[in-house]
Order: structure tokens, then C-alpha cells, then sequence
């Protein structure tokens, strides 16, 4: 198991230092990371946290997962690898449409 944790429920104030505060209980956090919308800035309700052994990220797992936190119930697994990202989008549109059939 890697020490990279996914955090989900997170209330939309929380901070990267209140998460690191929470994992901190359980061992050493090397980093917190909220993410934020790219236009907003706000808080998208997850987070990553990393700790320095895998011993002390499955310790918080196993504490945090299903606790609450500011009303909200978190959820607390290791993290999964991003999938990569194809670029590009929308699709084709196809042909002309309508015009009848024409030979």
C-alpha cells in the first residue's frame, strides 16, 4: 500500500493545514493538498494526504474512515493512481444534417 490517501466529505472550509492537523494524530504528514476549482478557487470537498509510511497512512485509514467532520462523514482510502487524461473533446458532430437523399 502506498502513503498517498485519498480524503472525500471534506467540508468546503476546511484547510490544508486543518487536514494536515487531523493525520497528523496518526503519524507524520509530508503533505496536504485540498483540491480547488480550476475557475473558482473554491474547495471541491476532497483532498490528498501524504504520510511517511505506509504503517502510519493504514493507522489513519482505519481511524478517520467514517468519521465526521463538520457535519459531513469523510471518506479515507489509499489513493489511486490518476488515470491519464486523453485531450481534446466533444466529439464529432457528424455530417450535414437533413438536406434528403441526394444521388
Amino acid at each position: 500500500m502506498g502513503s498517498k490517501i485519498y480524503v472525500g466529505g471534506l467540508p468546503y472550509s476546511t484547510t490544508e493545514q486543518q487536514l494536515s492537523d487531523l493525520f497528523a494524530v496518526h503519524g507524520a504528514v509530508t503533505s496536504s493538498r485540498i483540491i480547488t476549482d480550476k475557475f473558482t478557487g473554491q474547495s471541491r470537498g476532497f483532498g490528498f494526504v501524504e504520510m511517511s509510511s505506509d504503517s502510519e497512512a493504514q493507522a489513519a485509514i482505519t481511524a478517520l474512515n467514517g468519521t465526521e467532520l463538520g457535519g459531513r462523514t469523510l471518506t479515507v482510502n489509499e489513493a489511486r493512481p490518476q488515470e491519464p487524461r486523453t485531450g481534446g473533446g466533444g466529439g464529432g458532430r457528424g455530417g450535414r444534417g437533413g438536406g434528403g437523399d441526394r444521388y
